[in-house]
């Protein structure tokens, strides 16, 4: 899907608009990620997906060609600017917000891996006088990818 501009003012305010929109989405899931509460940035993902590709698609073209914003006025152009670095900038936040959460997710799940390996006995030898040890290695774990 791309942008139906009539003009380079027209494309211009529609680029404003399109990057302040996920600006805000962008900024709500970040802000859920940082309080501990990611499945509430899954509201907005259908509705952010749409318009990041139609983002990346504009962006695109007007990188390829940037007679397309050219004949806006400066200050339009300046606007359109100060959207992007504003939508740059809480894309970083939802990176770092997310990354946190992942390294979180990843230290839980490797106690828990740790805890199951340690209450875990093996074997060493054969018959009813054979010794129990610690197994401290790691081993599988069952995650429920819907959770």
């Amino acid at each position: 899907m791309a942008i139906a501009a009539s003009d380079a003012q027209d494309r211009v305010e529609q680029l404003i608009i399109l990057t302040g929109r996920l600006t805000e989405l962008v900024a709500r899931s970040a802000q859920s990620f940082e309080e501990g509460r990611p499945q509430d940035a899954a509201a907005d993902l259908e509705e952010t997906t749409r318009l990041a590709n139609v983002y990346r698609h504009e962006s695109a073209r007007v990188r390829a060609d940037p007679g397309l914003v050219a004949a806006a006025s400066l200050a339009q152009r300046t606007r359109l600017v100060r959207a992007t670095e504003a939508f740059d900038a809480v894309l970083a936040r939802q990176g770092r917000a997310i990354e946190a959460a992942k390294t979180i997710t990843e230290g839980l799940v490797k106690a828990i891996a740790d805890e199951v390996a340690s209450q875990r006995g093996q074997s060493v030898g054969y018959g009813p006088q054979s010794a129990q040890t610690a197994n401290r290695a790691a081993s599988a774990i069952t995650l429920n990818q819907r959770a």
